[in-house]
């Protein structure tokens, strides 16, 4: 049964269009998908290969851009974006990489960080070919319905999480382990620490550009301080995999359906809407605190604390 699982979900969200949900929860619904790709994508990076990154928000925007510029300086389709944003963001990580991954730690992650403001900032000033803060607007939409985006953003996800799963189980998933335990130790086993680190920083980029590019499609509008948000971005793919589980394969679901409901129901709570960041902090502390691991990876301990809690009652 558990070895069917995946399959099983995806059929289940498969029929969900048919039932005739409300346009409002088809959106809820899509983002949800959308931020589990992203959480898979960091997770493969920061959970599995031990590379905590804070700028995920560069490769989103990037990949965002991809389709943005394709439609208002070529005058072509953003849907052009999704597969020309796997040769593009991967050239930008390679790039990226070759800077960032010499550093080791806080370090890393520092750098990370800067590389996503960086490209803000860019974005922002090179007006000529981004469109600046007046950012870029998707005239040409081809489908009004959602059913469409729920479609393809659901392949997307289906597919990167079969990719990742037979990635991680596959010797390439252990040397990224074996990298995030200690890294000394596999150099000294001969494995090439920052040939794999480029893999999966590229792997990892990759898809979160193919994220952004179906952002660029879905809203129809982008611009610099959205698609390279250091918090609404790069803060937040992390907290959806600390939320969920680093290191496993379903935190990453768990972990954005929780976000994206909890951060709709704030917004629809009048005066507390600006505040869900707030609450966001305070359920990561509540997460590290009591569930180190996520949700999914201290599930057997939520279990054990909810049948005690039933027991004392």
């Amino acid at each position: 049964m558990k070895r069917y699982l995946p399959l099983i979900i995806l059929a289940i969200l498969a029929v969900l269009p048919v039932i005739g949900l409300s346009t409002y929860m088809m959106h809820i619904l899509i983002l949800v998908i959308m931020w589990s790709v992203i959480g898979m994508s960091w997770n493969l990076l920061g959970g599995y290969c031990g590379q905590v990154s804070f700028g995920h928000a560069a490769y989103f925007g990037v990949g965002a851009y991809t389709a943005g510029v394709l439609y208002s300086k070529f005058d072509l389709s953003p849907w052009w974006g999704l597969p020309l944003c796997v040769v593009v963001v991967a050239l930008f990580s390679l790039v990226l990489g070759f800077i960032v991954l010499r550093l080791r730690g806080p370090f890393f992650a520092l750098a990370t960080l800067a590389s996503g403001e960086v490209m803000r900032i860019t974005a922002e000033n090179w007006v000529d070919f981004t469109g600046g803060t007046m950012g870029i607007l998707i005239q040409r939409r081809t489908w009004v319905e959602k059913t469409w985006y729920f479609y393809i953003i659901l392949i997307i996800a289906a597919l990167t999480f079969f990719m990742i799963k037979k990635l991680v189980e596959s010797k390439l998933g252990y040397y990224f382990v074996a990298i995030r335990e200690d890294q000394d130790a596999a150099e000294s086993l001969g494995i090439n620490t920052t040939l794999y680190k480029t893999i999966a920083l590229c792997i990892s980029g990759v898809i979160t550009g193919i994220a952004g590019a179906f952002y660029t499609n879905y809203m129809g509008y982008i611009d610099p301080h959205v698609v390279f948000a250091l918090h609404d971005i790069s803060i937040i793919t992390i907290m959806i995999v600390m939320v969920g589980g680093v290191a496993t394969f379903w935190g990453p679901y768990v972990g954005a359906l929780i976000m994206v409901l909890l951060a709709e129901y704030i917004r629809s709570i009048p005066g507390l809407g600006a505040a869900h960041q707030t609450f966001f902090g305070i359920l990561l502390i509540v997460i590290i605190i009591f569930l180190p691991n996520g949700i999914v990876g201290d599930f057997q301990k939520l279990k054990r604390l909810v049948g005690l809690r039933r027991a004392s009652g």
